[in-house]
């Protein structure tokens, strides 16, 4: 198989998910932040263009207003550089952004995602991608979740990043740990993907057994 044309695009890391209002609980936040940045690195060095995305809301919001530190890009990505920025309002970083453009003249065919929340900007922007025609990665190591509780019921962090690992790779993207996505950058490789079908068949030999 031909060696993949990707990009990395990191998602929303900022301070609201490691010191701010909205933290990150699993995996481990610090492990996350770890692996986004071996990504980047890992990136840059093998010429991969990185992409930083960046979320705003309105000034007086409680989570990501404008101007205030919560929004502002962490330090494991603000010291590192990029090739190109997007700033949105919205879970997908596609909707009202030069994205699709930029990465259509870079002639990117795989998109690597990392950043927050899995659940959340990173699965919106992932099924996006999908939609688009592109191949996607999902480092699910370098990404987190937040538990919630609502009038639906309550789901712990572990949870939600767990059930959305599964149903990314069951046809949405190829997941993975940061250290099988850069063995798979060094030697030129692809990674796994799932299926409906066959996640599926294999739950049901699991549950038979």
């Amino acid at each position: 198989m031909p060696t993949p044309r990707r990009a990395l695009i990191v998602i929303d890391v900022q301070n609201e998910y490691v010191t701010g209002d909205l933290l990150i609980e699993y995996p481990d936040v610090q492990t996350s932040l770890s692996n986004i940045g071996r990504a980047i690195d890992t990136a840059r060095a093998a010429r991969i263009p990185v992409v930083v995305v960046q979320n705003f809301a309105p000034a007086g919001s409680p989570v990501f207003a404008r101007g205030s530190e919560g929004a502002q890009l962490h330090a494991v990505v603000a010291s590192r550089q990029h090739d190109h920025y997007v700033e949105k309002d919205l879970p997908s970083a596609f909707t009202n952004t030069d994205l699709a453009g930029w990465l259509a003249a870079h002639e990117i065919g795989t998109l690597t995602v990392v950043g927050y929340m899995t659940h959340n900007c990173d699965a919106s922007t992932i099924v996006h991608a999908l939609h688009m025609g592109l191949a996607v990665e999902f480092l699910h190591d370098a990404t987190g979740s937040v538990p919630y509780e609502n009038s639906a019921g309550f789901a712990s962090a572990e949870e939600i990043h767990r059930v959305y690992s599964v149903v990314l790779q069951s046809r949405f993207a190829a997941v993975a740990s940061t250290q099988q996505w850069v063995e798979a950058v060094e030697s030129g490789g692809q990674l796994e993907r799932g299926s409906i079908y066959a996640s599926n068949r294999k739950a049901r030999a699991k549950s038979a057994a």
